[in-house]
């Protein structure tokens, strides 16, 4: 009797115990600290999970539960109410924000960054340098033989996506379509790296990403949090990324100019790399609650020193533009 009697006491403060703790938990929820859920375009993966590295390492009580999935998907879960905070590649419309604001939700929207879109091929491919036409040429199905750009021994032109229903195949619609459809040529391998995997594979091929997926700098992305968080949370100014050497990144240019230029962040800042696009961050946190917290962290100072680091351009930093190259 007198030992059921301590097994129901230890049962009952145990219990107490468990109601004490998520009571405690749930009083803790504030913009540095709890849990949170967001979706994020998968085209912008490698970007997001540095920002929530250092953020868990600066609060280690916040803890930023991310999906990557399509813009559309990100979108979805949005407007369903299912998230309050995405990464996107533009701004919500109007009609979005209003629906929005109807649900009883306040909408706040940064662009946080300038993401360029990179041509690579294999680097025994001859080819260093494309116009936009030709570009959207092969994407149509007009240029079907690398022999239809110039004198060459190589064959079909293959272009490869990460996914049909990327924001990537979106933007490049939009930008050298008018929004028109994809050609016969145009696949799509299911994810970035198997983008990168398969232009190492095949001579023919042409890949389209990100730029940060092909930095040099993506060394960051290897370090511990504490590494990076040290790296960036000092008051040493930010070194952007040079481009990796495993592939070939191909030169553009638009049909009306001379100069053709890789995806460098120089030629990102001032808009002689002609296929960039905007990255925005979007929260319906409330005022205090870690969702908006971390948007904040994203659009300050830290977060865009971290954005510096991946390649591509910060909206909200100031920079030193130094001259690395020729080309």
């Amino acid at each position: 009797m007198i030992y059921r009697k301590l097994s129901l006491f230890i049962a009952v403060a145990l219990a107490a115990s468990l109601t004490s703790c998520l009571k405690y938990e749930k009083k803790a929820n504030s913009s540095t600290t709890g849990t949170m859920t967001m979706v994020c375009d998968e085209t912008f993966r490698n970007i997001m999970e540095q920002e929530i590295d250092v953020f868990e390492y600066q609060y280690p009580d916040a803890h930023v539960l991310a999906r990557y999935a399509t813009q559309g998907e990100a979108l979805d879960s949005l407007l369903s109410l299912n998230t309050r905070t995405v990464v996107i590649a533009r701004d919500l419309t109007k009609k979005e924000k209003d629906f929005l604001k109807g649900k009883r939700r306040n909408v706040k929207t940064a662009k946080i960054a300038v993401d360029a879109i990179a041509l690579i091929v294999n680097k025994d491919n001859p080819c260093s340098m494309l116009t936009t036409k030709e570009v959207g040429d092969i994407l149509s199905g007009s240029s079907t033989r690398w022999d239809d750009l110039e004198p060459s021994k190589l064959g079909e032109i293959s272009i490869v996506f990460d996914n049909k229903s990327s924001s990537l195949v979106q933007f490049m619609r939009d930008s050298l379509l008018n929004g028109g459809d994809l050609g016969p040529n145009v696949y799509a391998q299911g994810s970035i790296p198997a983008v990168v995997e398969t232009v190492s594979k095949n001579v023919n091929a042409i890949g389209v990403l990100g730029v940060t997926w092909i930095t040099s700098d993506m060394k960051s992305a290897e370090l511990t949090a504490d590494e990076l968080a040290q790296s960036v949370l000092s008051d040493e100014p930010i070194q952007g990324a040079s481009l990796s050497q495993e592939v070939k990144v191909l030169k553009l240019r638009r049909p009306d100019e001379v100069t053709a230029y890789k995806p460098y962040q120089q030629n990102i800042f001032d808009g002689t790399y002609p296929l960039y696009r905007p990255i925005y961050m979007v929260t319906t946190g409330v005022s205090g609650s870690l969702a908006s917290g971390f948007y904040t962290f994203v659009t300050g100072d830290i977060g865009q020193k971290i954005i510096m680091k991946t390649g591509i351009m910060p909206a909200r930093t100031r920079i030193q533009v130094v001259q690395v190259g020729n080309d």
